[in-house]
Protein backbone atom coordinates (compact mmCIF):
# COMPACT_ATOMS: atom_id res chain seq x y z
CA UNK A 1 0.00 0.00 0.00
CA UNK A 2 1.72 3.52 -0.95
CA UNK A 3 -1.63 5.71 -0.30
CA UNK A 4 -0.44 9.37 -1.21
CA UNK A 5 3.34 8.64 -1.18
CA UNK A 6 5.53 11.44 -2.82
CA UNK A 7 7.71 10.72 -5.63
CA UNK A 8 10.64 12.52 -5.35
CA UNK A 9 13.31 11.96 -8.17
CA UNK A 10 17.04 12.68 -6.24
CA UNK A 11 18.78 11.55 -3.08
CA UNK A 12 19.24 15.28 -2.27
CA UNK A 13 15.16 16.06 -2.38
CA UNK A 14 14.98 13.14 -0.24
CA UNK A 15 17.60 14.66 2.05
CA UNK A 16 15.41 17.98 2.21
CA UNK A 17 12.52 16.51 3.33
CA UNK A 18 10.82 16.14 6.70
CA UNK A 19 12.05 13.04 8.98
CA UNK A 20 10.12 10.38 8.07
CA UNK A 21 9.55 11.59 4.02
CA UNK A 22 12.51 9.60 2.82
CA UNK A 23 10.83 6.31 3.90
CA UNK A 24 7.61 7.31 1.68
CA UNK A 25 10.03 7.84 -1.23
CA UNK A 26 11.67 4.41 -0.60
CA UNK A 27 8.03 2.61 0.14
CA UNK A 28 6.56 3.69 -3.09
CA UNK A 29 10.01 2.85 -5.04
CA UNK A 30 11.06 -0.28 -3.72
CA UNK A 31 7.27 -1.66 -1.97
CA UNK A 32 8.72 -5.58 -1.53
CA UNK A 33 12.61 -4.54 -0.61
CA UNK A 34 13.59 -5.65 3.12
CA UNK A 35 13.29 -2.21 5.17
CA UNK A 36 13.35 -4.10 8.36
CA UNK A 37 14.49 -7.55 9.79
CA UNK A 38 14.78 -8.05 13.89
CA UNK A 39 16.63 -11.52 14.17
CA UNK A 40 14.72 -13.93 11.42
CA UNK A 41 11.66 -11.95 11.36
CA UNK A 42 11.75 -9.49 8.33
CA UNK A 43 8.94 -6.86 6.70
CA UNK A 44 9.15 -4.78 3.51
CA UNK A 45 8.93 -1.29 2.95
CA UNK A 46 4.85 -1.99 1.88
CA UNK A 47 4.30 -3.74 5.06
CA UNK A 48 5.81 -1.07 7.42
CA UNK A 49 4.14 1.65 5.46
CA UNK A 50 0.60 -0.10 5.66
CA UNK A 51 1.37 -0.89 9.49
CA UNK A 52 1.99 3.08 9.95
CA UNK A 53 -0.29 4.69 8.21
CA UNK A 54 -3.42 2.36 10.34
CA UNK A 55 -1.76 3.27 13.45
CA UNK A 56 -0.91 7.16 12.55
CA UNK A 57 -4.91 6.97 11.79
CA UNK A 58 -5.77 5.67 14.94
CA UNK A 59 -3.53 7.96 16.98
CA UNK A 60 -5.30 11.38 15.13
CA UNK A 61 -8.20 9.97 15.87
CA UNK A 62 -7.56 9.63 19.75
CA UNK A 63 -5.87 13.25 19.71
CA UNK A 64 -8.34 15.22 18.22
CA UNK A 65 -6.60 15.53 14.79
CA UNK A 66 -3.35 17.24 17.39
CA UNK A 67 -1.09 14.86 18.17
CA UNK A 68 1.65 16.74 19.71
CA UNK A 69 4.50 14.08 21.68
CA UNK A 70 3.89 10.64 21.44
CA UNK A 71 5.72 8.15 23.45
CA UNK A 72 6.95 4.77 22.40
CA UNK A 73 7.85 2.65 24.97
CA UNK A 74 9.94 -0.67 23.48
CA UNK A 75 12.72 -2.06 22.73
CA UNK A 76 14.03 -3.85 19.13
CA UNK A 77 10.55 -5.14 18.37
CA UNK A 78 8.20 -4.48 15.42
CA UNK A 79 6.21 -1.88 17.54
CA UNK A 80 9.10 -0.20 18.68
CA UNK A 81 9.89 0.89 14.69
CA UNK A 82 6.78 1.43 13.61
CA UNK A 83 5.72 3.33 16.37
CA UNK A 84 8.16 5.83 15.46
CA UNK A 85 6.95 6.19 12.35
CA UNK A 86 3.46 6.07 13.32
CA UNK A 87 4.08 9.55 15.26
CA UNK A 88 5.99 11.03 12.64
CA UNK A 89 3.51 10.28 9.83
CA UNK A 90 0.78 11.66 12.78
CA UNK A 91 2.30 15.29 12.59
CA UNK A 92 3.65 14.21 16.23
CA UNK A 93 6.45 14.23 17.43
CA UNK A 94 8.34 10.80 18.86
CA UNK A 95 9.49 10.43 22.61
CA UNK A 96 11.03 7.21 22.45
CA UNK A 97 11.26 5.09 26.11
CA UNK A 98 13.41 1.80 27.26
CA UNK A 99 11.50 -0.58 29.35
CA UNK A 100 14.77 -1.51 30.37
CA UNK A 101 15.31 1.49 32.15
CA UNK A 102 14.11 1.15 35.87
CA UNK A 103 10.54 2.21 36.09
CA UNK A 104 11.06 5.44 37.84
CA UNK A 105 13.40 6.53 35.30
CA UNK A 106 10.69 6.37 32.50
CA UNK A 107 8.24 7.95 34.54
CA UNK A 108 10.30 10.91 34.74
CA UNK A 109 10.68 11.15 31.05
CA UNK A 110 7.37 10.18 30.57
CA UNK A 111 6.02 13.16 32.68
CA UNK A 112 8.13 15.76 31.48
CA UNK A 113 7.23 15.01 27.85
CA UNK A 114 3.75 15.47 28.73
CA UNK A 115 2.45 13.08 26.34
CA UNK A 116 -0.78 12.40 24.32
CA UNK A 117 -0.81 9.10 23.88
CA UNK A 118 1.65 6.12 24.29
CA UNK A 119 2.44 2.79 22.12
CA UNK A 120 3.80 0.09 24.21
CA UNK A 121 4.79 -3.15 22.86
CA UNK A 122 3.73 -6.76 24.29
CA UNK A 123 6.90 -7.00 26.51
CA UNK A 124 6.57 -3.64 28.52
CA UNK A 125 3.02 -3.87 28.70
CA UNK A 126 3.47 -4.74 32.08
CA UNK A 127 5.57 -1.53 33.11
CA UNK A 128 1.97 0.65 32.42
CA UNK A 129 0.96 0.44 35.96
CA UNK A 130 3.84 1.80 37.69
CA UNK A 131 4.90 4.23 35.45
CA UNK A 132 1.72 5.71 35.31
CA UNK A 133 0.47 5.46 38.93
CA UNK A 134 -1.45 8.27 39.31
CA UNK A 135 0.94 11.15 39.79
CA UNK A 136 0.27 12.69 36.33
CA UNK A 137 -2.25 11.66 34.08
CA UNK A 138 -2.20 9.13 32.06
CA UNK A 139 -2.14 9.58 27.84
CA UNK A 140 -4.10 7.04 25.30
CA UNK A 141 -2.55 3.93 25.47
CA UNK A 142 -2.02 1.86 21.65
CA UNK A 143 -0.98 -1.34 22.11
CA UNK A 144 -0.76 -2.69 18.50
CA UNK A 145 0.16 -6.17 18.46
CA UNK A 146 -1.95 -7.37 22.00
CA UNK A 147 -5.42 -7.86 22.73
CA UNK A 148 -7.13 -5.13 24.73
CA UNK A 149 -7.54 -7.45 27.86
CA UNK A 150 -4.07 -7.71 28.21
CA UNK A 151 -3.16 -3.94 28.61
CA UNK A 152 -3.74 -2.86 32.06
CA UNK A 153 -6.28 -0.13 32.80
CA UNK A 154 -4.19 2.43 33.67
CA UNK A 155 -5.73 5.15 30.41
CA UNK A 156 -9.37 6.30 30.57
CA UNK A 157 -8.89 4.69 27.14
CA UNK A 158 -6.96 1.76 25.38
CA UNK A 159 -6.41 0.18 21.92
CA UNK A 160 -5.22 -2.78 21.78
CA UNK A 161 -4.34 -4.91 18.21
CA UNK A 162 -8.35 -5.54 16.87
CA UNK A 163 -9.18 -1.82 17.00
CA UNK A 164 -5.96 -0.72 15.40
CA UNK A 165 -6.29 -3.77 12.94
CA UNK A 166 -9.22 -2.40 11.70
CA UNK A 167 -8.47 1.21 11.30
CA UNK A 168 -8.19 2.46 7.77
CA UNK A 169 -5.17 3.38 7.26
CA UNK A 170 -3.90 7.00 7.06
CA UNK A 171 -4.07 8.79 3.69
CA UNK A 172 -3.21 12.23 3.72
CA UNK A 173 -0.06 12.64 5.99
CA UNK A 174 -0.28 15.96 7.56
CA UNK A 175 1.94 18.93 6.67
CA UNK A 176 4.80 19.70 9.55
CA UNK A 177 6.50 22.60 10.21
CA UNK A 178 10.38 22.57 9.34
CA UNK A 179 10.89 24.24 12.93
CA UNK A 180 8.50 21.25 14.52
CA UNK A 181 10.19 19.10 16.62
CA UNK A 182 10.53 15.59 15.24
CA UNK A 183 11.84 13.91 17.83
CA UNK A 184 12.63 14.49 21.74
CA UNK A 185 15.20 12.69 23.67
CA UNK A 186 16.28 13.02 27.69
CA UNK A 187 20.42 12.89 28.73
CA UNK A 188 21.47 12.38 31.77
CA UNK A 189 21.48 15.77 34.04
CA UNK A 190 23.07 16.85 36.70
CA UNK A 191 19.87 17.48 39.23
CA UNK A 192 19.07 13.80 38.82
CA UNK A 193 16.71 14.74 36.27
CA UNK A 194 16.95 13.79 32.59
CA UNK A 195 17.38 16.68 30.46
CA UNK A 196 15.22 16.97 27.18
CA UNK A 197 16.62 17.38 24.42
CA UNK A 198 14.42 18.20 21.29
CA UNK A 199 15.24 18.14 17.53
CA UNK A 200 13.64 19.69 14.99
CA UNK A 201 13.15 18.06 11.19
CA UNK A 202 14.77 21.03 9.93
CA UNK A 203 17.85 19.71 11.97
CA UNK A 204 17.47 16.32 11.06
CA UNK A 205 17.32 16.86 7.49
CA UNK A 206 20.89 19.10 7.15
CA UNK A 207 22.21 16.03 8.78
CA UNK A 208 20.95 13.61 6.37
CA UNK A 209 21.47 15.76 3.09
CA UNK A 210 25.61 16.26 4.29
CA UNK A 211 25.45 11.87 5.09
CA UNK A 212 23.49 11.02 2.27
CA UNK A 213 25.93 12.98 -0.05
CA UNK A 214 29.15 11.61 2.42
CA UNK A 215 28.20 7.44 2.29
CA UNK A 216 25.96 7.44 -0.85
CA UNK A 217 23.50 4.48 0.91
CA UNK A 218 21.73 2.68 -1.95
CA UNK A 219 18.86 0.58 -1.87
CA UNK A 220 20.96 -2.53 -2.06
CA UNK A 221 22.89 -1.51 1.45
CA UNK A 222 22.15 -3.38 4.59
CA UNK A 223 22.95 -1.30 7.83
CA UNK A 224 23.10 -2.35 11.27
CA UNK A 225 21.07 -1.33 14.29
CA UNK A 226 22.57 -1.95 17.69
CA UNK A 227 22.00 1.40 19.61
CA UNK A 228 18.60 1.37 21.11
CA UNK A 229 15.83 3.86 20.29
CA UNK A 230 16.36 6.52 23.00
CA UNK A 231 20.59 6.59 21.99
CA UNK A 232 20.01 8.91 18.89
CA UNK A 233 22.70 7.08 16.65
CA UNK A 234 19.79 4.84 16.22
CA UNK A 235 18.86 7.51 13.82
CA UNK A 236 21.36 7.26 11.49
CA UNK A 237 21.06 3.50 10.90
CA UNK A 238 16.88 4.00 10.76
CA UNK A 239 16.43 6.97 9.02
CA UNK A 240 19.50 6.80 6.66
CA UNK A 241 18.28 3.31 5.96
CA UNK A 242 14.90 4.46 4.92
CA UNK A 243 15.59 7.18 3.22
CA UNK A 244 17.53 5.40 0.29
CA UNK A 245 15.35 2.18 0.35
CA UNK A 246 17.99 0.27 2.43
CA UNK A 247 17.18 -2.38 4.78
CA UNK A 248 17.91 -2.05 8.61
CA UNK A 249 19.14 -4.96 10.33
CA UNK A 250 18.51 -5.32 14.15
CA UNK A 251 20.45 -8.15 15.36
CA UNK A 252 19.62 -10.28 18.57
CA UNK A 253 22.11 -10.31 20.72
CA UNK A 254 23.73 -13.59 20.60
CA UNK A 255 24.57 -12.26 16.78
CA UNK A 256 26.94 -9.52 17.73
CA UNK A 257 29.05 -12.44 19.49
CA UNK A 258 29.69 -14.19 16.31
CA UNK A 259 30.06 -10.82 13.69
CA UNK A 260 31.41 -12.53 11.03
CA UNK A 261 28.51 -14.59 10.68
CA UNK A 262 26.16 -11.78 11.17
CA UNK A 263 27.37 -9.36 8.50
CA UNK A 264 27.96 -12.86 5.72
CA UNK A 265 24.59 -13.89 6.85
CA UNK A 266 22.70 -10.96 6.78
CA UNK A 267 24.71 -9.30 4.24
CA UNK A 268 25.49 -6.22 6.00
CA UNK A 269 27.70 -3.78 4.36
CA UNK A 270 26.88 -0.64 6.79
CA UNK A 271 28.26 -1.10 10.57
CA UNK A 272 28.04 1.25 12.94
CA UNK A 273 28.64 0.53 16.87
CA UNK A 274 30.33 2.62 19.76
CA UNK A 275 34.10 1.67 19.88
CA UNK A 276 33.61 -0.21 22.65
CA UNK A 277 31.56 -2.66 20.91
CA UNK A 278 34.28 -3.33 18.53
CA UNK A 279 36.80 -3.65 21.37
CA UNK A 280 34.68 -6.69 23.58
CA UNK A 281 34.70 -8.35 19.83
CA UNK A 282 38.43 -7.66 19.66
CA UNK A 283 39.00 -8.99 23.53
CA UNK A 284 37.06 -12.14 22.99
CA UNK A 285 39.53 -12.76 19.93
CA UNK A 286 36.44 -12.10 17.72
CA UNK A 287 37.68 -9.98 15.18
CA UNK A 288 40.15 -11.50 13.15
CA UNK A 289 42.06 -10.01 10.07
CA UNK A 290 39.95 -9.87 7.16
CA UNK A 291 36.84 -12.04 8.89
CA UNK A 292 34.46 -8.68 7.85
CA UNK A 293 35.08 -8.67 4.27
CA UNK A 294 31.34 -7.84 3.04
CA UNK A 295 31.51 -3.93 5.30
CA UNK A 296 32.16 -1.05 2.31
CA UNK A 297 31.19 1.05 5.61
CA UNK A 298 32.56 0.58 9.29
CA UNK A 299 31.59 3.66 11.40
CA UNK A 300 32.13 4.53 15.07
CA UNK A 301 30.56 7.08 17.29
CA UNK A 302 29.53 7.74 21.36
CA UNK A 303 32.81 7.62 22.48
CA UNK A 304 36.40 8.32 21.93
CA UNK A 305 37.90 5.72 19.45
CA UNK A 306 41.51 4.07 20.06
CA UNK A 307 43.87 3.99 17.46
CA UNK A 308 44.42 0.08 18.42
CA UNK A 309 40.47 -0.59 17.45
CA UNK A 310 40.78 1.46 14.43
CA UNK A 311 43.96 -0.32 13.12
CA UNK A 312 42.00 -3.84 14.15
CA UNK A 313 38.91 -3.72 12.77
CA UNK A 314 40.62 -2.54 9.62
CA UNK A 315 42.41 -5.51 9.07
CA UNK A 316 38.68 -7.45 9.93
CA UNK A 317 37.30 -5.30 7.43
CA UNK A 318 39.80 -4.29 4.62
CA UNK A 319 37.44 -3.77 2.08
CA UNK A 320 35.45 -1.34 3.99
CA UNK A 321 36.25 2.58 5.07
CA UNK A 322 36.63 2.84 8.42
CA UNK A 323 35.11 6.69 9.88
CA UNK A 324 35.21 7.89 13.43
CA UNK A 325 32.03 9.55 13.76
CA UNK A 326 31.80 13.09 16.89
CA UNK A 327 28.65 14.84 17.93
CA UNK A 328 26.60 15.32 21.01
CA UNK A 329 23.07 14.70 20.91
CA UNK A 330 21.79 18.59 20.88
CA UNK A 331 24.20 19.13 17.57
CA UNK A 332 21.82 16.47 16.03
CA UNK A 333 23.56 12.69 15.95
CA UNK A 334 27.04 14.20 14.37
CA UNK A 335 28.96 16.95 13.47
CA UNK A 336 32.34 15.47 12.15
CA UNK A 337 34.18 13.03 10.46
CA UNK A 338 37.45 11.11 10.14
CA UNK A 339 38.29 9.36 7.51
CA UNK A 340 41.30 6.16 8.57
CA UNK A 341 43.83 6.31 5.96
CA UNK A 342 46.47 3.42 7.05
CA UNK A 343 49.25 5.02 5.44
CA UNK A 344 48.80 8.93 7.88
CA UNK A 345 46.30 8.06 10.40
CA UNK A 346 48.73 6.84 12.64
CA UNK A 347 50.91 9.91 13.26
CA UNK A 348 47.76 12.03 13.44
CA UNK A 349 46.61 10.43 16.30
CA UNK A 350 47.41 12.10 19.55
CA UNK A 351 47.17 10.03 23.44
CA UNK A 352 46.46 6.90 21.15
CA UNK A 353 42.80 8.25 20.05
CA UNK A 354 41.79 9.11 16.59
CA UNK A 355 40.90 12.53 15.91
CA UNK A 356 37.24 12.92 15.24
CA UNK A 357 38.07 14.77 11.86
CA UNK A 358 36.61 17.89 10.26
CA UNK A 359 33.15 20.08 11.26
CA UNK A 360 30.87 19.05 8.56
CA UNK A 361 30.72 21.70 5.81
CA UNK A 362 27.80 24.10 6.31
CA UNK A 363 28.38 24.38 10.12
CA UNK A 364 30.03 27.01 11.71
CA UNK A 365 32.74 26.38 14.79
CA UNK A 366 34.89 28.42 16.99
CA UNK A 367 37.83 26.91 19.59
CA UNK A 368 37.37 28.67 23.04
CA UNK A 369 39.13 29.09 26.13
CA UNK A 370 37.76 29.47 29.62
CA UNK A 371 36.75 33.55 29.00
CA UNK A 372 35.20 32.48 25.65
CA UNK A 373 37.54 33.96 23.65
CA UNK A 374 39.23 32.02 20.74
CA UNK A 375 42.31 30.23 21.43
CA UNK A 376 45.57 30.48 19.12
CA UNK A 377 46.11 28.02 16.23
CA UNK A 378 47.50 24.67 18.18
CA UNK A 379 46.04 25.42 21.50
CA UNK A 380 43.84 23.24 23.20
CA UNK A 381 40.06 24.77 24.14
CA UNK A 382 36.08 23.75 23.99
CA UNK A 383 34.82 23.07 20.71
CA UNK A 384 31.67 25.08 20.04
CA UNK A 385 28.77 24.91 17.38
CA UNK A 386 27.00 26.64 15.01
CA UNK A 387 24.59 25.89 12.28
CA UNK A 388 21.67 23.97 10.48
CA UNK A 389 21.97 21.08 13.32
CA UNK A 390 22.08 22.98 16.66
CA UNK A 391 18.87 22.29 18.76
CA UNK A 392 16.57 24.83 19.51
CA UNK A 393 17.26 24.21 23.26
CA UNK A 394 16.34 22.35 26.50
CA UNK A 395 12.89 20.76 26.80
CA UNK A 396 11.56 23.79 28.75
CA UNK A 397 14.43 24.99 30.54
CA UNK A 398 15.56 28.42 29.50
CA UNK A 399 18.24 28.54 32.34
CA UNK A 400 19.76 25.51 31.31
CA UNK A 401 19.57 26.76 27.44
CA UNK A 402 21.13 30.05 28.47
CA UNK A 403 23.92 28.03 29.94
CA UNK A 404 25.15 25.99 26.72
CA UNK A 405 24.72 29.09 24.44
CA UNK A 406 27.13 32.24 23.71
CA UNK A 407 26.80 34.64 20.55
CA UNK A 408 30.29 35.50 19.02
CA UNK A 409 30.63 37.65 16.28
CA UNK A 410 33.11 36.55 13.08
CA UNK A 411 35.49 39.00 11.33
CA UNK A 412 32.96 39.58 8.75
CA UNK A 413 31.01 41.02 11.51
CA UNK A 414 28.04 38.18 11.85
CA UNK A 415 26.89 37.24 14.77
CA UNK A 416 26.20 33.44 15.40
CA UNK A 417 24.86 31.97 18.35
CA UNK A 418 27.53 28.84 19.42
CA UNK A 419 26.51 25.73 21.39
CA UNK A 420 29.32 24.59 24.11
CA UNK A 421 30.15 20.99 23.23
CA UNK A 422 32.01 21.01 27.00
CA UNK A 423 34.55 19.15 24.88
CA UNK A 424 38.53 20.10 24.98
CA UNK A 425 39.99 19.96 21.23
CA UNK A 426 42.91 21.34 19.39
CA UNK A 427 43.40 21.77 15.62
CA UNK A 428 46.29 19.38 14.24
CA UNK A 429 48.75 20.39 11.49
CA UNK A 430 46.52 18.79 8.79
CA UNK A 431 43.43 20.62 9.61
CA UNK A 432 41.23 17.97 12.32
CA UNK A 433 40.25 18.01 15.44
CA UNK A 434 41.99 16.16 18.30
CA UNK A 435 39.75 15.33 21.35
CA UNK A 436 41.36 16.38 24.45
CA UNK A 437 39.03 15.55 27.58
CA UNK A 438 35.73 17.54 28.96
CA UNK A 439 35.67 20.64 30.21
CA UNK A 440 33.32 19.33 33.16
CA UNK A 441 33.06 15.98 34.85
CA UNK A 442 30.66 14.18 31.91
CA UNK A 443 31.65 11.21 31.31
CA UNK A 444 31.24 8.45 28.47
CA UNK A 445 30.39 4.61 29.31
CA UNK A 446 29.68 2.39 26.13
CA UNK A 447 28.38 5.68 24.35
CA UNK A 448 26.83 7.17 26.75
CA UNK A 449 26.89 10.89 28.48
CA UNK A 450 26.75 10.30 31.66
CA UNK A 451 26.88 13.42 33.95
CA UNK A 452 28.20 12.24 37.30
CA UNK A 453 25.79 15.05 39.21
CA UNK A 454 22.71 12.74 38.21
CA UNK A 455 24.21 10.03 40.46
CA UNK A 456 25.55 11.96 42.83
CA UNK A 457 22.09 13.69 43.29
CA UNK A 458 20.20 10.30 44.05
CA UNK A 459 22.84 9.28 46.49
CA UNK A 460 22.83 12.24 48.66
CA UNK A 461 18.67 12.04 48.73
CA UNK A 462 19.83 9.02 50.84
CA UNK A 463 19.18 8.79 54.62
CA UNK A 464 22.64 9.00 56.09
CA UNK A 465 24.08 10.29 53.25
CA UNK A 466 26.02 14.01 53.30
CA UNK A 467 27.84 13.77 50.39
CA UNK A 468 28.66 11.92 47.12
CA UNK A 469 30.98 11.88 44.39
CA UNK A 470 30.44 9.77 41.06
CA UNK A 471 33.97 9.56 38.73
CA UNK A 472 34.63 6.55 35.76
CA UNK A 473 36.65 4.40 36.46
CA UNK A 474 38.53 2.78 35.07
CA UNK A 475 39.55 5.00 32.35
CA UNK A 476 41.17 4.05 29.33
CA UNK A 477 41.85 5.98 26.11
CA UNK A 478 39.58 8.75 27.87
CA UNK A 479 36.93 6.56 27.85
CA UNK A 480 35.66 4.99 31.35
CA UNK A 481 34.94 1.35 31.37
CA UNK A 482 32.47 1.77 34.17
CA UNK A 483 31.62 3.65 37.27
CA UNK A 484 32.66 4.28 41.40
CA UNK A 485 31.40 6.44 43.67
CA UNK A 486 32.21 7.76 47.25
CA UNK A 487 29.90 9.07 49.97
CA UNK A 488 30.66 10.59 53.11
CA UNK A 489 27.84 10.26 56.42
CA UNK A 490 26.38 7.98 58.94
CA UNK A 491 26.18 4.73 56.73
CA UNK A 492 27.66 1.60 57.85
CA UNK A 493 26.48 -0.54 54.75
CA UNK A 494 26.49 0.69 51.30
CA UNK A 495 24.03 -2.08 50.35
CA UNK A 496 20.89 0.66 50.28
CA UNK A 497 22.71 2.95 48.32
CA UNK A 498 22.99 0.49 45.09
CA UNK A 499 19.23 -0.62 45.75
CA UNK A 500 18.32 2.58 45.34
CA UNK A 501 20.21 3.52 42.39
CA UNK A 502 18.67 0.67 40.71
CA UNK A 503 15.21 2.48 41.33
CA UNK A 504 16.07 5.23 39.37
CA UNK A 505 18.96 4.71 36.73
CA UNK A 506 19.52 2.40 33.90
CA UNK A 507 22.42 -0.28 34.02
CA UNK A 508 24.99 1.48 31.93
CA UNK A 509 24.80 4.61 34.82
CA UNK A 510 25.45 1.82 37.97
CA UNK A 511 28.17 2.01 39.95
CA UNK A 512 30.65 -0.75 39.86
CA UNK A 513 32.04 -0.47 43.64
CA UNK A 514 30.84 2.69 46.24
CA UNK A 515 33.04 3.53 49.12
CA UNK A 516 32.30 4.68 51.90
CA UNK A 517 34.69 7.36 53.36
CA UNK A 518 35.28 9.39 57.00
CA UNK A 519 34.93 12.90 54.60
CA UNK A 520 35.88 14.17 51.07
CA UNK A 521 39.20 15.53 50.25
CA UNK A 522 39.49 19.32 49.65
CA UNK A 523 41.14 21.39 47.40
CA UNK A 524 42.90 25.02 47.85
CA UNK A 525 39.52 26.18 46.78
CA UNK A 526 37.60 24.21 49.45
CA UNK A 527 35.90 21.94 46.83
CA UNK A 528 35.82 18.48 46.62
CA UNK A 529 39.64 17.12 45.07
CA UNK A 530 38.04 14.73 42.37
CA UNK A 531 41.90 14.41 41.54
CA UNK A 532 42.65 12.87 44.96
CA UNK A 533 39.86 10.47 44.97
CA UNK A 534 41.22 9.21 41.44
CA UNK A 535 44.45 9.14 42.61
CA UNK A 536 43.36 6.95 45.90
CA UNK A 537 41.92 4.71 42.94
CA UNK A 538 45.01 4.18 41.00
CA UNK A 539 47.12 3.26 43.95
CA UNK A 540 44.36 0.41 45.16
CA UNK A 541 44.94 -1.11 41.91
Amino acid sequence: MNIGSPMLETGEAVALSRLHTGFLVSAARYPDRVALSIGQQQWTYAQIEELARRWAAQLVVVTDGQPARIGVLGYKSLTSYVGILASLFAGATYVPLNPNYPVLRTRAMAEQADLNAIIVDERSISQLPAIFDGRFTCPVVLSPTSAIDAVPSVASTVYGERDIGSMKPLSEIPEVAASSTAYLLFTSGSTGKPNGVPVTHANVRYFLKVNSERYQINHEDTLTQIFDNTFDLSIFDIFMAWSHGAAVSSPEPLELLAPSRYVADRKISVWFSVPSLAALLLNKRFLKPDSLPGLRWSLFCGEALPRKIAEAWQAAAPNSIVENLYGPTELTICCAAYRWNAARSFNECVNGLVPIGQIYSGLDHVIVDDELRLVAPGDVGELCVAGSQTFPGYWRDPARTCARFFSHTDEGGRVCSYYRTGDLVKRLDGGHLAFMGRVDHQIKVRGYRIDPGDIEAILTRQLGVDQAVALGWPVESESAQGIVAFVAGSLEDPTSLYDALRQEVPAYMMPNKIYLVPSMPLNSNGKVDRSALRTRLELSV
